[in-house]
């Protein structure tokens, strides 16, 4: 792989559910969970990932890990096309990208003490590791993400959610992946503690060069975290830049109102609120044109009437809007 190639490369990524009914259970219509969605993630970088709930950004990551199969659209792991592998084939794969849930409670076994929920990654590699190795490396995580050697022989139920959410971290590392899926990490955690957490990723990844797909709906989280944003409505990628342009000069009138929603600690710097009227609009009977033009205050005809492809508006900054 040439240090130009990115870790990870979605392109026209779609994953529509099917709707079935009746007696023989046909179908009857899709959700249009995730539409054509095209990123691309580089060594060492952090992409964020952000939207409103159901916006298709948990599954966007389900289709990178493949615990998902996608409708159509490739997805390119360090330049290999992993899109229509099997399951079997997938699993030298599998080392090399991980993920961390989102609900800290729910994704450790309460049955399994933390020192085997941690090894249990090594063990599914026959890397001809030594049970000694596989404890001193499980040790060695407990030191990464802040947790004392003396807490290795307890369970998940008798650690905080801060805690918890360091384990899943590193569960994550133990084979030394390139590129992480974080599906909203902290969202679950006290504001605390997720400033604990975020500055522990980042910590790490400076220290390994991760690489990172951030999904959250928190957008003081993705601007701390992130080098590039992404932002997502309805199944389709609205607009991609680095952080800086997009809360500078956000391009699409979706961005813009999401921005305006977010508090602005100084009282003497108030923001003009932009409301969006109406409903998100279903899945499963998208509008017709610019899937925000329901929604949208600058809407013209055209956007009734073609679907604005994601495109450069100014350098580096990419947008799905005709009127830019």
């Amino acid at each position: 792989m040439s240090a130009a190639t990115p870790i990870l490369e979605v392109s026209d990524l779609a994953k529509h559910f099917p709707v079935t009914g009746g007696i023989l259970g046909r179908e009857q219509a899709r959700v249009y969970a995730v539409d054509g969605v095209s990123f691309s993630v580089g060594a060492g970088e952090t992409l964020g990932i952000v939207g409103e709930s159901g916006c298709g950004k948990s599954t966007v990551g389900k289709v990178i890990l493949k615990l998902i199969e996608p409708t159509s659209g490739s997805i390119r792991l360090k330049g290999k096309d992993i899109t229509k592998l099997s399951r079997r084939q997938m699993h030298p794969h599998r080392r090399e990208m991980q993920v961390i849930f989102q609900d800290p409670y729910a994704s450790l076994n309460q049955r399994m003490r933390v020192r085997d929920i941690v090894a249990e990654p090594l063990g599914n590699y026959d890397d001809g590791m030594s049970r000694s190795a596989r404890e001193e490396r499980v040790v060695e995580l407990f030191n990464k993400v802040g947790l004392r050697r003396e807490a290795l022989h307890r369970y998940p139920y008798e650690f905080s959610g801060g805690q918890r959410q360091r384990l899943g971290i590193a569960r994550a590392l133990a084979l030394n992946p390139e590129l992480i899926i974080a599906d909203e990490p902290v969202s679950a955690l006290d504001v605390s503690v997720q400033a604990q957490v975020i500055n522990l990723m980042m910590d790490l990844q400076a220290e390994y060069h991760l690489s990172y797909v951030f999904i959250a709906h928190d957008l003081a989280v993705v601007q701390h975290i992130s080098h590039r944003i992404g932002v997502m409505y309805l199944g389709k990628m609205v607009e991609l830049t680095d952080k800086d342009s997009l809360f500078r000069n956000p391009q699409h009138p979706y961005t813009e109102a999401l921005l305006a929603s977010v508090p602005v600690p100084d009282p003497r710097k108030r923001r003009k609120r932009k409301v969006l009227t109406g409903d998100v609009p279903s899945p499963m009977n998208p509008p017709r044109g610019c899937y925000f033009n329901t929604r949208c205050p600058y809407a013209e005809k055209r956007c009734f009437e073609e679907t604005p492809a994601l495109r450069e508006v100014a350098p580096g900054h990419m947008a799905a809007c005709h009127l830019r």
